[in-house]
């Protein structure tokens, strides 16, 4: 039987006041692990954390991306950020952006402030709005194009291949890669009546090509995962779900929070966020163990006991 748990929130950020919420999880979790506010500003997106533990996160009305660093507080690292929504800091700790609004994903050495364009759209490439970003032990940076229907692989030699067209994905959005690299997950979020709104696993293989697509886990007729994280098990964390109705035809099913996946697609934990809409997430902190998660104007954090990755 499951056991029905009440999860109460500690605010830490001025302009939220706390909170408590009766949810039934999938898996019974204590209450210090609830979701924590850090800091709020406007419609968050795309955190990731670097080698001192600083939070990168996107900030999509005003365009900026933000620096949070735990006990020091909030500054804009970049102006101007063409639109860029999903971030992961690459191996080296070079800071990969999804620019959407530039069709173009790029990477940023922290050392000395340049910008490389990775990808871009051209004949060859049709790129119409990068939305997230995840990497391989090899290097390999694969990412989505939201409004193209599309998945693209850069390799470390510069090369960009398309892996999944338009007649393969529905709108993608949320991608990661297994820590072994042997799947790669991407979420379909189409909000129209009857659209694709799953997580898809597809076999990877040694060369960066997929095959195998199967549905991993279907929220129709709720409210879709955005992002995806996972950790060091292979347990796939999801950020899906809706408290209120947007005018789209996405129901309720789906509650808002982070939804825990095992390998096999059992769903074996469930975080609440109480703010729409939830959108990305991430893992931090000295042993990783910490869960960066971006939803409405706020910056959440959940302790978590199995340690993360950081794709």
């Amino acid at each position: 039987m499951k056991a029905t748990i009440v999860v109460c929130f500690t605010a830490v950020s001025l302009l939220l006041s706390a909170g408590c919420r009766t949810e039934e999880p999938a898996a019974t979790q204590p209450s210090e692990t609830a979701a924590q506010p850090v800091v709020t500003v406007a419609f968050t997106e795309g955190p990731t954390v670097d080698a001192e533990g600083n939070v990168f996160f996107t900030e999509i009305r005003s365009q900026r991306i933000l620096k949070f660093t735990p006990g020091a507080g909030l500054e804009t690292f970049r102006e101007n950020s063409n639109g860029a929504n999903g971030l992961v800091f690459d191996p080296q700790w070079r800071l990969i952006a999804a620019e959407g609004d530039a069709r173009r994903v790029t990477r940023t050495n922290l050392a000395t402030g340049e910008i490389e364009v990775l990808a871009a759209d051209s004949p060859e490439t049709p790129i119409a709005q990068p939305n997230d970003v995840t990497f391989d032990s090899k290097g390999r940076i694969y990412f989505t194009d939201y409004a193209g229907d599309r998945v693209y692989r850069i390799d470390p030699d510069g090369g960009v291949y398309q892996i999944l067209g338009p007649d393969e994905v529905d709108v993608p959005n949320g991608i990661v890669i297994a820590p072994d690299d042997r799947t790669l997950y991407h979420v379909e979020a189409n909000q129209k009546e009857g659209g694709s709104r799953c997580i898809k696993a597809y076999d990877l293989a040694p060369d960066g090509t997929v095959g195998n697509p199967r549905v991993f886990h279907d929220f129709y007729p709720g409210r879709s995962a955005d992002g995806l994280a996972i950790d060091s098990a292979g347990n796939l964390y999801a950020a899906a779900g809706l408290n209120r109705p947007r005018g789209t035809s996405e129901t309720l099913e789906t509650k808002a929070g982070v939804h825990v996946f095992s390998p096999a697609g059992e769903k074996i934990a469930f975080y609440p966020i109480w703010e729409d809409t939830i959108t990305n997430l991430a893992f931090g902190g000295d042993d990783l163990r910490t869960l960066y998660v971006t939803a409405g104007k706020t910056l959440f954090k959940i302790r978590v006991e199995t340690p993360g990755t950081r794709r």
